[in-house]
């Protein structure tokens, strides 16, 4: 299995992960903020959106940030929740189609606080999905304290058991 595989298989997998956890989110609770310092539940998801949008470009060009061709922010969490979803899978989509050495080649990112520096762009693929992991992980909190039921992830949850 090439790295390209890989990676497509991995993404698949954690973005439908994310999927359910977002999906377990009460929409009345989006504006929750378990500190001032934190964003809320529906700028935390917009992550999401932000992650498939820049993979779709890492794939394709050069990279700026924020990406120019984001979405407008939906005004309803299932609104959210399709956007996240279509994201990710545009993404996945992009990656399908192109071939390996296009995603060998460098794409500027970033690489230190106001440093950019060329990366490949498959590397720039596994950072945005492990980040993607990262920020499931926090929305996992989120959902708990806004009163959801956490969904088993990668093993079974409180709410989720194995049996």
């Amino acid at each position: 299995m090439s790295e390209k595989q890989k990676f497509q298989e991995a993404w698949d997998k954690e973005s439908a992960l994310t999927l359910k956890v977002l999906k377990a989110y009460p929409q009345e609770k989006t504006d929750l903020k378990p500190h001032p310092t934190c964003r809320s539940a529906k700028d935390l998801a917009w992550t999401f959106v932000f992650e498939g949008v820049a993979g779709s470009q890492a794939v394709q060009g050069e990279m700026k940030f924020p990406p120019p061709n984001m979405p407008p922010t939906p005004t309803t969490w299932q609104g959210m929740i399709g956007e996240v979803d279509k994201a990710l899978k545009v993404m996945s989509d992009k990656v399908r189609r192109v071939d390996d050495a296009q995603l060998n080649t460098t794409v500027k990112f970033f690489t230190g606080p106001k440093q950019m520096s060329d990366l490949r762009r498959l590397d720039v693929l596994w950072f945005l999905l492990n980040d993607m992991i990262h920020h499931r992980g926090q929305f996992s909190v989120y959902l708990r304290m806004a009163g959801g039921k956490v969904p088993a992830i990668y093993g079974p949850s409180a709410d989720e058991k194995w049996t």
